[in-house]
């Protein structure tokens, strides 16, 4: 069970962390996580599959991910989701697993749209790579543009209150009872006033990707969990 401290106004730094930490959770389920030493064969093997992920150097050099470590993902990809892409049904399935002491259906809506850069209703290992690249080995600066994506849940550019508390509401359902201590039912609200109006710095009613990156920087809390996944794999 996942134990967290709420603090004042810790369930900002929270939706950062669980952003990482849920990704963890697709990684753990295609069993990733630890790469082992093993030697693999040198290309990756993709005929049993429908979608074809794009040449193997080309994600290399997009991405922070060795041929090697390339090969692994695709591989615990494949064997995971066979037609070589995801669909927001099986997001949702793959959460509520890890999830079951709440409902993750919302929490995992937001984040497979995330992932779905091209919004075509399916993450493919390419979309996935590079969402992980950026999770797990991006900038500071990176990391945090792909949190507002996240959070600007209609793409238009800025965050929204409703939006923000959209996604605070979405996270604490998929927690469920393992906050500490529980929090009561308007308590996503009240944060999210509060943490709302530090970012929004000219009371415009809405966030933009700066006063996002800039609030967030000057946040000890995010900006250490920036750093909390970094060498996973």
């Amino acid at each position: 069970m996942l134990t967290l401290e709420w603090e004042s106004e810790g369930l900002q730094t929270v939706g950062i962390v669980v952003i990482i930490f849920a990704s963890l959770k697709l990684l753990h389920l295609l069993g990733l996580i630890d790469f082992s030493e093993d030697t693999v064969e040198d290309e990756m093997e993709m005929a049993t599959v429908r979608h074809r992920p794009e040449a193997l150097e080309l994600l290399e050099a997009q991405s922070k991910f060795t041929k090697k470590e390339l090969q692994i993902l695709y591989r615990g990809f494949k064997n995971e989701c066979p037609s070589g892409v995801v669909n927001e049904e099986t997001f949702k399935e793959i959460y509520s697993q890890f999830f079951p002491q709440g409902d993750s259906t919302t929490y995992a809506h937001f984040l497979f749209n995330a992932f779905d850069t091209d919004h075509n209703g399916s993450v493919s290992f390419e979309d996935f790579v590079m969402g992980l690249s950026i999770l797990l080995r991006g900038t500071v600066q990176e990391k945090l543009n792909w949190a507002f994506n996240l959070y600007d849940i209609n793409k238009d550019g800025y965050i929204t209150k409703e939006e923000m508390l959209d996604i605070m509401k979405a996270i604490y359902d998929m927690m469920g009872k393992c906050t500490y201590p529980v929090l009561k039912e308007d308590t996503p609200r009240q944060h999210v006033e509060t943490f709302f109006q530090k970012m929004d710095k000219n009371k415009d009613g809405v966030v933009t990707i700066d006063e996002f990156i800039e609030s967030c920087q000057k946040d000890e809390n995010i900006m250490r969990s920036m750093q909390l996944f970094e060498n996973v794999i």
